[in-house]
């Protein structure tokens, strides 16, 4: 595990939610449907998402830790997945699109990019050098 203790993971994940979950509450309440504001709800959406979903993600490494342990950059980017697959989810409802084999489908693909990333990661990983020749 990451020398990081949850306090840096609260406090971005506390300005995420408060900006994701707050400007989609003010674009919702004063804004029109205008395009521009479209794309800003979607953008919103990812961060409220993310900033949501970040502690659930650390407590799981956490408790289930990975051989070698997940760094931060793991553990936010699993966090964005959420966001991303929640807005994508979003983006495909405006056309009416989704279904269950949509959604199913889709958290598939992103479970194998994520799991071919940790893979990549893992075949790049030196374990550290331990010295034999220094008394303990």
């Amino acid at each position: 595990m990451s020398s990081q203790g949850f306090r840096s993971y609260a406090i971005s994940s506390l300005v995420l939610m408060l900006v994701g979950w707050g400007g989609l509450f003010a674009l919702v309440y004063y804004s029109l449907p205008f395009v521009g504001f479209r794309f800003l709800f979607f953008a919103l959406i990812i961060l409220a998402l993310t900033g949501t979903i970040l502690p659930i993600v650390y407590f799981f490494h956490r408790r289930f830790p990975a051989d070698p342990p997940a760094e931060s950059n793991v553990i936010v980017r699993q966090a964005a997945w959420f966001g991303v697959y929640g807005a994508t989810l979003a983006w495909l409802q405006l056309g009416r699109l989704v279904t269950v084999y949509v959604i199913l489908g889709l958290a598939g693909g992103l479970y194998a990019i994520e799991y071919f990333i940790r893979l990549r990661e893992r075949a790049r990983w030196n374990p550290p050098v331990i010295d034999d020749d220094q008394p303990s």
